[in-house]
């Protein structure tokens, strides 16, 4: 195998010259022609850098660590890990990954893990958009926040536009000529629940259509919650209804079928999350708003990489201790059209 030394007495320089070019050490300055020089030597030898040498040299390793409460188990959210490692190996580097399934010792000891390691930085992911409490740790190493913030906003932080997305889902039936529009939305409140009807409310304004706070009904966000509040949705006289998520539409198609009432010829209905094992595989198809969670990963990991690029960044974020120094970076929910909408407007108007 070819050692450093091999490399050293073949460039005619030092084995302390050798190592800081091949490990790149922007901290100790030699001449680039040297650098260039030691580089191609070892090229030629084939020399295979050592990468815990090389951690200790740049005083970091090649490694991303990335924490969640239970992004990498929940059915539909691991997009967002594969997005982080995507955005992560397209750099060089390698996503270390830990879920925690919520506990917060693991976590402390996850935190320990990692930077013992030297990672560049730490992504800190939470399953549901809420708002966390990061782990102490978080502060002595670059970390960005994805799919959750802190009421500080001492992180960077990447999240889904939940008022974007309420306007986007409202706007498909708006635009399908449906002006009497239910909300079926959760009835515990939450940065989703909260920005998805804002988002409702600013799309009916935009059209010019009167809101309705009767047409807001509120239930659990699951498939019971969609099945128990049919007779509302009905007795409401909308013609078309916008459901919290996808798996709230699930039990409203299940309580309109018991009625012997069909979507849409009877009801149209959009979802939210674009859970694909529900949304896609429903009779018919759901039409529904997607979390952009691939986006999430990437723009996590992007966000990251770029903070830790800021020279002095980092330290002057430190000595200020502001509160509400980052604004949450917010991603846009993508629509997806299936089959769960009629259409009531004239050829002209769609």
């Amino acid at each position: 195998m070819v050692t450093l030394q091999d490399v050293a007495r073949a460039a005619g320089v030092s084995i302390a010259t050798a190592s800081w070019a091949v490990n790149d050490n922007k901290n100790v300055r030699i001449p680039e022609s040297t650098r260039r020089k030691v580089r191609k030597v070892a090229q030629e030898l084939g020399y295979r850098q050592n990468a815990m040498a090389r951690s200790l040299a740049r005083g970091q390793s090649d490694l991303i660590g990335f924490i969640s409460d239970g992004v990498a188990t929940s059915p539909f959210a691991g997009q967002v890990i594969q997005g982080a490692q995507d955005e992560a190996w397209r750099n060089g580097k390698i996503l270390l990954v830990v879920d925690t399934n919520g506990d917060a010792g693991m976590e402390r000891r996850a935190c320990s893990f990692m930077l013992e390691r030297q990672v560049e930085g730490i992504a800190y992911s939470s399953w549901v958009h809420h708002a966390v409490r990061p782990p102490r740790d978080l502060d002595k190493v670059n970390s960005v926040l994805v799919n959750c913030f802190d009421s500080e906003g001492r992180f960077p932080a990447v999240v889904p536009d939940e008022v974007q997305g309420g306007r986007a889902a409202t706007d498909l039936l708006l635009q399908a000529g449906h002006r009497r529009i239910s909300f079926v939305n959760a009835v515990d409140p939450s940065p989703a629940s909260q920005g998805r009807l804002q988002g409702y409310r600013d799309a009916l304004a935009a059209a010019g259509v009167a809101y309705d706070p009767n047409l807001v009904i509120r239930c659990a966000a699951d498939q019971e919650g969609g099945y128990g509040v049919v007779e509302q949705v009905l007795a409401s006289g909308a013609t078309a209804v916008f459901c919290h998520n996808d798996r709230t539409a699930m039990g409203l198609f299940d309580a309109l079928r018991e009625r012997g009432l069909h979507v849409p010829e009877d009801l149209s209905v959009v979802g939210f999350d674009n859970q694909e094992i529900i949304s896609a595989h429903l009779h018919p198809a759901l039409s529904t708003v997607g979390l952009p969670q691939y986006d999430l990963g990437v723009l996590g990991i992007r966000t990251l990489l770029e903070r830790g690029a800021e020279e002095g960044a980092e330290d002057a974020e430190d000595g200020e201790g502001s509160a509400l120094a980052y604004k949450p970076i917010r991603v846009t929910c993508p629509t997806v059209v299936r089959r769960s909408i009629r259409n009531l407007a004239p050829v002209s108007e769609v």
